[in-house]
């Protein structure tokens, strides 16, 4: 094996690796597998979350009094309150947005470099360069025309359940909802994360998406119908490393 082979090979692994080919290869003649249900918190990028809270005020100590300050009625809440309880969040979004962009740029440059006469030096040149005074010389132009145009009109509208992860000091409630489905080989991926307030819940045990503090909502998938509308990792690593 030549001496660059093994580089180059372990370079390859890396890139393939880094960029889920290999995962993705795995795939090939089935449809994508679909992520085990699991506890959230258990996932490598999971991390607890910290907000700025007021300051603890103690319970007032009300004898003989039926009713309890904070509660919100006489019977148990089925609400969400705890981690581990299951709350549904309602996702419902319409984005409407029309852009247009004209770019044009046009660019040239030229550049010669010589060595004529330095101190008789300029003898000692290999005999294969016939001028000394004609080096190098280096042209470069760029003509560029862009057009660009969006119109997009988007709706979506979703209901997914999501576990209580974390009860904050000041009864706030932080949330993770993930969803998947698969339809014709093509599986689809939901996730939402956010804060919501308890008094924010319905009766129902639902929360809109909107009430969501720090909210990520993540809508995607995977399979060969998203493959063919993503540009290739190849080109990707072009379009982010050549300079012109």
């Amino acid at each position: 094996m030549k001496p660059l082979a093994l580089p180059v090979l372990a370079l390859s692994a890396v890139l393939l690796a880094g960029c889920g080919t290999l995962s993705r290869l795995s795939e090939v003649g089935r449809d994508p597998t679909m992520t085990p249900t699991s506890d959230p918190t258990k996932e490598p990028t999971w991390r607890p979350l910290t907000m700025p809270m007021p300051a603890r005020e103690p319970a007032p100590n009300e004898a003989n009094a039926l009713w309890r300050s904070g509660s919100r009625a006489f019977f148990k809440d089925q609400r969400a309150a705890q981690v581990g309880d299951i709350v549904t969040v309602l996702v419902s979004m319409n984005d409407n947005a029309n852009l247009k962009n004209v770019t044009s740029t046009t660019r040239s440059s030229g550049e010669s470099q010589g060595l004529p006469n330095f101190y008789g030096l300029e003898t000692m040149l290999p005999k294969s360069i016939v001028d000394p005074s004609k080096l190098m010389s280096i042209s470069s132009g760029n003509n560029n025309t862009g057009t660009g145009q969006i119109q997009r009109n988007e709706a979506v509208t979703l209901r997914l359940a999501g576990i209580v992860t974390q009860v904050l000091p000041n009864g706030n409630l932080v949330v993770a909802a993930r969803q998947e489905f698969m339809v014709n080989g093509e599986l689809r991926e939901l996730h939402v994360t956010g804060v919501i307030r308890p008094q924010d819940i319905a009766s129902d045990n639902t929360v809109l998406h909107d009430r969501m503090a720090e909210a990520r909502i993540s809508y995607g998938g995977r399979g060969q119908l998203t493959d063919l509308q993503r540009a290739r990792w190849g080109q990707q690593m072009m379009d982010i490393l050549l300079p012109f």
